[in-house]
């Protein structure tokens, strides 16, 4: 921006290497001092780093919008640079559409719906540590697969295919853009995923059975019937929600538990601990760094002249290390109570799958603590994701534990 303003010009940007080798670090900086500031990466954006900043803005879906627009770029618009992905449904819809759309996705998120869906949980988790609980050794983030099986499953996709909707779907926003990874994730694995999301919504037209692909494609919006182009909108979000979110926060939480091996014995000798410790893990971890919107009007914000048309970081992690909102930020309380943490984000765009992914990460914690609790990391040979900007973890996580019995039968053959 050229104009005098009364925010501060900083040096920020969350796709930087040197923000991916601390990512808090990095927000901490900005957010002590500067929590609505002006970054020159990218075109340009404001970066909203203090809770009441974020808190504020999530909240104001008339000035700071989701929807898909030509600002920034095409692509997806809630990450900064924007991605080359399908149009997204409901995320880059504001009100008063928004609503309309939420309320198709809500029965199959609410916590009834969750119920129902425990024993597929539990039994891909069985399974997934099953494959390796007699080896003695295996790299953690294999089994940390589970929430992309269970999503895929879920949605009527082949189970088979889980590890090439997982590469893609977190690829696309933790490889470097232009790197390898990233090139096979955009022009290998996702045009052979959609194909396989576009015959699946075809076929369930003819044949419906219990998946979520059925579920969608019996319903209505506007007194119509829902289009294939609008199913395939939602079930690419849902894909992308559930195979990168719950899969950062428990690789992160394995990682540091084996850092802190005082509290993993806690949650080994006490598993009532682990329903406020999971809060405390989104909080700390939060799976979801940040997400864009886009400014819709000329306005004053928290001191700060933003014009239309200019891109907003609204950052959930840097919020959940705001110390005005929380009492010792950078340190892990498994008992902090109240969390009000934004790890699912605020306002009407709040996750709808916040409950799955609960679930999913305690029973992942559960079994990995009861079945596996002494796990001993080679910290050396960790390896981090690339590109930390919107989702942090780690792709390699070799390590070793006293070898144990499966509990699901062998398969024949």
């Amino acid at each position: 921006m050229t104009e005098t303003q009364r925010c501060p010009v900083v040096h920020f940007d969350h796709n930087s290497d040197e923000h991916s080798a601390d990512p808090a670090g990095s927000y901490k900086r900005i957010r002590d001092e500067h929590p609505a500031a002006w970054s020159e990466a990218h075109g340009g954006y404001w970066v909203l780093s203090g809770y009441r900043t974020v808190f504020d803005a999530s909240r104001d879906d008339a000035t700071f919008s989701s929807a898909r627009n030509e600002h920034g770029g095409e692509g997806l618009s809630v990450v900064i640079p924007k991605t080359p992905m399908h149009f997204h449904i409901p995320i880059e819809v504001d009100p008063p559409d928004f609503r309309k759309w939420r309320k198709l996705i809500n029965p199959i998120t609410a916590p009834a719906a969750v119920e129902r869906m425990e024993t597929m949980v539990r039994h891909y988790v069985t399974w997934f540590i099953d494959e390796i609980i007699e080896k003695g050794s295996c790299d953690m983030a294999e089994v940390i697969g589970v929430p992309s099986i269970v999503t895929v499953d879920w949605i009527g996709l082949d189970p088979a295919d889980w590890k090439r909707y997982a590469f893609a779907h977190r690829m696309v926003l933790a490889a470097v853009p232009g790197s390898d990874d990233w090139k096979q994730a955009i022009e290998v694995e996702f045009p052979y995923i959609n194909a396989r999301t576009w015959e699946a919504i075809a076929d369930r037209r003819i044949n419906p059975t219990d998946d979520m692909i059925s579920y969608f494609v019996q319903q209505e919006i506007d007194g119509r019937p829902i289009t294939d182009d609008e199913v395939f909108s939602i079930v690419d979000l849902l894909l992308a929600g559930g195979v990168a979110t719950t899969a950062s926060l428990v690789s992160n939480t394995v990682v540091w538990l084996y850092q802190h091996q005082d509290v993993r014995q806690q949650l080994i000798d006490d598993p009532s601990l682990l329903d406020k410790a999971i809060e405390e893990f989104l909080r700390f971890f939060s799976p979801t760094q940040a997400l864009a919107r886009t400014v819709t009007q000329d306005t004053e914000f928290h001191g700060c002249p933003m014009r239309e048309g200019d891109r907003v970081l609204l950052s959930w992690a840097s919020a959940n290390r705001d110390p005005e909102q929380f009492e010792d930020p950078d340190d892990v309380n498994i008992e902090r109570w109240p969390n009000r943490h934004t790890a699912f984000g605020i306002g009407v765009h709040r996750c709808a799958g916040s409950n799955l992914g609960r679930f999913m990460a305690k029973e992942m914690l559960s079994q990995i603590l009861t079945r596996m609790g002494d796990y001993v990391i080679d910290l050396d040979s960790l390896q981090a994701y690339p590109h930390q900007g919107t989702n942090t973890g780690w792709q390699r996580i070799p390590a070793t534990y006293t070898p144990g019995p499966r509990i699901l039968p062998v398969p024949a053959g």
